[in-house]
């Protein structure tokens, strides 16, 4: 009697003091629950956004309902922003996280990337047609709209000496553009091309700009959950392998990347 109370002891003890008790992973949490939880964009036409009966929907969401059926699980989409995203990964709220987030040494510190990296793009501004703006240079002094936690404002701000107020969101940004608080909003180039298929976005205003700073997006996991890290990253390269990606850039009339036809050739047919 006393030998198991010893040993109960003992292993509590452990515990206290290494944390490495056997417990199950967000893998196997997971399978328990039998809901896979990814966390997306639903202000990123066309890479997550809501359909008019409120579903999220966009081609991270299609990469989540793939994930979600090679585990056999139900999938549950939860909205994130570039400034929370990280931040749900960290305290369980989400299970994965496929959310155009761009690679940066500084996110690796926070959270798991998934190699290889899922897309790429790169960052431009959408701008009113009535301003004379012919190349970045021209943005000096200028007023631009951006996003919370958007890694490029710094750069855009010191190298093109343009002063760039963020917004949480991409919502914020653009009615502060429409109010005429800005002259154009600097943000992802995959995500103006979309905005630009909107109605309300086809006249008065342009891309006019060539696109910089070309920069992956990366799948995230929390620290620690190489299981599920290992299972993205047999999932990613499938993809590659069977352009998967490039079918879904047709699906949702995103013009084709070099970063997704590039991937694809180098693992079809391996």
């Amino acid at each position: 009697m006393f030998r198991a109370i010893a040993s109960v002891g003992l292993a509590v003890g452990l515990f206290a003091v290494t944390g490495t008790v056997a417990r199950a992973d967000v893998l196997d949490d997971v399978k328990a629950r039998g809901t896979l939880i990814v966390g997306v964009k639903a202000d990123y036409k066309p890479f997550g956004f809501r359909d008019p009966s409120g579903a999220i929907i966009g081609l991270e969401p299609d990469l989540a309902a793939d994930v979600a059926k090679r585990l056999g699980v139900k999938l549950e989409l939860v909205p994130v922003n570039s400034a929370n995203r990280m931040e749900f990964l960290q305290q369980g709220k989400t299970d994965l996280m496929i959310a155009t987030m761009s690679d940066k040494p500084e996110r690796r510190r926070v959270v798991q990337f998934v190699e290889p990296l899922y897309y790429a793009d790169f960052v431009n501004v959408l701008l009113k047609t009535s301003v004379p703006i012919k190349s970045w240079e021209d943005l000096k002094g200028k007023k631009l709209c951006g996003t919370t936690g958007a890694w490029y404002n710094k750069t855009v701000a010191e190298k093109y000496g343009a002063e760039v107020i963020a917004f949480d969101g991409s919502d914020k940004p653009l009615l502060s553009l429409k109010g005429g608080d800005c002259l154009g909003y600097v943000y992802d180039q995959t995500f103006i091309v979309g905005k630009m298929m909107d109605p309300d976005w086809k006249t008065g205003y342009a891309m006019p700009l060539p696109g910089i700073l070309e920069a992956p997006w990366a799948i995230a996991v929390k620290l620690g959950e190489d299981r599920l890290k290992k299972f993205m990253e047999d999932t990613s390269i499938d993809w590659m392998k069977t352009g998967a990606i490039v079918q879904l850039e047709k699906k949702w009339g995103v013009p084709p990347t070099e970063y997704a036809q590039r991937m694809y050739d180098k693992h079809k047919g391996k």
